[in-house]
């Protein structure tokens, strides 16, 4: 229950203390902090590019999977599993092998047979959909996968989270018809909004990516056309600014790019909405229409977050460390004043336990009920518990944004907090009567 000191805290701004003004805004470098915080670090042995995840670290990301996982159940995905190797040929009827290969690892001789580790997950999600029959009553199949896959990204291009071998993506694939593809699109983008406000980020700017010269992109002058036709409506009816930009489109077809920025300006791909013609034709993917005969699905790229590492990096960079409560490696802090308010301590800090919080102790073997407030200011909920707040089974909560609540049952504390936890709320407290 007990754990090692976090150390101070990296921004002020990010833990409600002395507000920045916005010429005096932090710039974080995640790599810093991931280590500072114990979230992250790498090994020469493991390799670069590999970084590990430290449990609270590991903490976020499971919680960053989850949230990911129940929104895209909420809205009719079905999650599935697949290998992170594949063989040489399933890359070549894709289209990665003759476009891509740069990128991927090279292949592994396995009993005869050429086996590579899968540079993207939406060959496996083809053949996924081909295995079976499938009625237009079906569509649209929303499949969905947080799986790994693996870039071989050169040395120099290596960097804390941002660009790794080993990546974790939050991938889905919609097989529809053809008029079903603007409102898949919609919703997807409305995904993305939702869970963008839930983290507490914001999207910089929405960019249609196109095509440019060179021979990186599929040869299909009329599927890019009518895919890109289609991407542009959705935009324009989603009232989105938006930028065109030529040679980012994915090699079989355009798509939305939504972009964020770091404190210092470094522009980064994090979420995407994708259009594909080109991979139902060469999986040749179909679905039995109300007419009985076979039709070709159009197959939706869709991904909320990118890559777990991406989107974790740019959390830490955004928040200082001082993640969004639901998402805090430990919620609620509890903070007995004296060995005599320890037991009272361990009974709050089952409570919070029962009703699924991240909870710690810190006792006052850890310094003074002053030292050990600065320890946790990363925290977004500290619980003081004094004789007075012992004895009639309340605390007294200071909020990491500086506010401090009069002591008040416990119980009816910690629901309030474990209700805002559930509902990935942006505020810490939502009451008026918090003192500054």
């Amino acid at each position: 229950m007990v754990k090692k000191p976090r150390g101070e805290c990296p921004g002020a701004s990010a833990c409600g203390h002395s507000p920045h003004t916005s010429e005096e805004t932090p710039v974080y470098d995640h790599r810093r902090l991931g280590r500072e915080l114990d979230l992250f670090d790498t090994d020469p042995l493991i390799g670069a590019g590999l970084p590990y995840w430290l449990p609270d670290g590991a903490t976020v990301r499971h919680t960053l999977e989850e949230y990911i996982r129940g929104a895209e159940r909420r809205a009719g995905y079905r999650h599935v599993y697949s290998p992170v190797l594949g063989k040489r040929e399933l890359y070549e009827i894709s289209g990665h092998w003759s476009h891509y290969s740069d990128d991927m690892f090279p292949p592994m001789d396995l009993g005869g047979e050429q086996v590579v580790l899968r540079p993207s997950l939406c060959p496996h999600h083809a053949v996924i959909y081909r295995s079976r029959a499938h009625s237009y009553r079906e569509l649209p199949l929303r499949m969905a996968e947080l799986g790994g896959m693996y870039r071989s990204e050169l040395s120099g291009v290596l960097g804390g989270l941002t660009r790794v071998r080993a990546i974790q993506l939050n991938d889905a694939h919609i097989f529809c018809t053809l008029d079903q593809v603007a409102d898949e699109a919609r919703a997807a983008l409305e995904m993305i909004r939702r869970a963008y406000r839930a983290l507490g980020i914001e999207a910089s700017r929405h960019r249609l990516s196109l095509p440019g010269p060179g021979g990186k992109y599929v040869a299909a002058p009329e599927k890019w056309s009518r895919a890109t036709a289609l991407l542009r409506d959705v935009l324009d009816r989603s009232g989105l600014p938006y930028e065109a930009a030529e040679g980012e489109a994915a090699f079989y077809g355009p798509k939305i790019d939504i972009q964020v920025t770091d404190a210092a300006g470094r522009e980064s791909t994090l979420s995407t909405v994708q259009v594909d013609f080109h991979q139902p034709e060469r999986f040749d993917l179909h679905y039995i229409g109300a007419d009985g005969a076979r039709h070709r699905p159009v197959m939706i790229h869709r991904s909320i977050i990118g890559s777990v590492e991406r989107a974790v990096a740019h959390l830490i960079e955004r928040h200082g460390g001082a993640f969004p409560a639901w998402l805090a490696p430990t919620q609620v802090v509890v903070l007995p004043i004296t060995e005599a308010e320890w037991p009272g301590a361990e009974e709050v800090a089952r409570r919070c336990a029962d009703l699924g919080l991240r909870v710690e102790i810190a006792g006052p073997e850890r310094g003074s009920l002053g030292a050990r407030i600065r320890e946790a200011r990363l925290v977004p909920y500290q619980a003081v518990l004094g004789a007075r707040e012992a004895a009639a089974d309340h605390v007294a909560l200071r909020l990491r944004d500086g506010r401090r609540l009069d002591a008040r049952p416990a119980d009816d504390v910690l629901a309030r907090i474990a209700a805002l936890v559930a509902a990935h709320a942006g505020e810490l407290w939502a009451e008026k009567d918090a003192e500054g």
